[in-house]
């Protein structure tokens, strides 16, 4: 978005549909930001202007993603204050050698990097297994995990478990479509919602057993079935916008022969 349609913004309009969107009344702001019920009204109506630090007080409670706390403080009339930097620039050199680190320790197990709308940044050796004999089309610039996990001619012809983890991970879209605002996941969430798989009930709901810890991935390779878990992290204390969006996914075996499959 241009820096025209940011000053075109509401602070107060973008400060009510987060406050929304976050399920919080006008008190309830108001007591976790030390101000009156009154003031919050009068910021959303537009008959009073935050100053810079009220901006990022209420941005903070409401936990606002870094690059929308750009937008209420440029709607409300400040510069903003995070900045955002390519992954390849030279500033970013400390990021890269973490995420280098994680990658390649994480081995013989996969790893991948992904940014807010699951494009792929970076991955180790290993996940190069997700990629196997997906069409081209799929592996183009900016490659999508979410679309690599589930689209029928990729990983989602060969999961085992497929309408679980279908099931999974929309919902998990569907939640972060509506926690960041971020537009590219809702479309993304309808069209992976939208692949067709013959011959399979997505209908089939997943009852925990006893033995049950986590939903597995089940996946063919080869004349092999892996079974693994995932893990998910982030940077704890990012002041960049593209570094608090970025997360770390990394693979695990769920089960000894997985492990010694990936051993070998």
């Amino acid at each position: 978005m241009g820096a025209l349609a940011l000053t075109e913004e509401s602070f107060g309009d973008l400060l009510r549909s987060w406050r929304q969107r976050r399920r919080v009344s006008q008190l309830d702001l108001a007591i976790e930001a030390d101000v009156s019920a009154r003031h919050v009204s009068f910021l959303e109506t537009g008959r009073a202007r935050p100053s810079r630090e009220m901006v990022m007080r209420l941005a903070e409670e409401l936990e606002v993603p870094l690059r929308h706390r750009n937008r209420l403080l440029v709607a409300a009339g400040f510069a903003p204050v995070f900045p955002e930097r390519e992954v390849r620039a030279p500033e970013m050199g400390v990021v890269r050698q973490a995420l280098d680190k994680i990658l390649a320790g994480h081995e013989p197990y996969p790893a991948l990097v992904v940014d807010a709308a699951w494009n792929l940044v970076a991955a180790n050796s290993a996940a190069a297994m997700f990629m196997d004999g997906v069409p081209a089309e799929l592996l183009k610039e900016p490659i999508n995990a979410m679309r690599l996990s589930l689209h029928p001619d990729a990983m989602g012809g060969r999961l085992i478990n497929l309408a679980e983890v279908r099931a999974h991970l929309l919902h998990q879209l569907r939640r972060q479509a509506e926690a960041s605002a971020h537009g590219a996941l809702a479309e993304l969430h309808d069209e992976l919602a939208a692949y067709t798989y013959p011959g399979v009930d997505l209908n089939v709901a997943h009852v925990p057993g006893p033995a049950d810890i986590l939903i597995p991935l089940r996946i063919r390779h080869g004349d092999r079935v892996l079974s693994m878990f995932t893990t998910i992290a982030t940077f704890g204390t990012p002041v960049d916008v593209t570094v608090s969006e970025l997360a770390i996914e990394t693979f695990w075996p769920n089960d000894e022969e997985t492990a010694a499959a990936f051993a070998r």
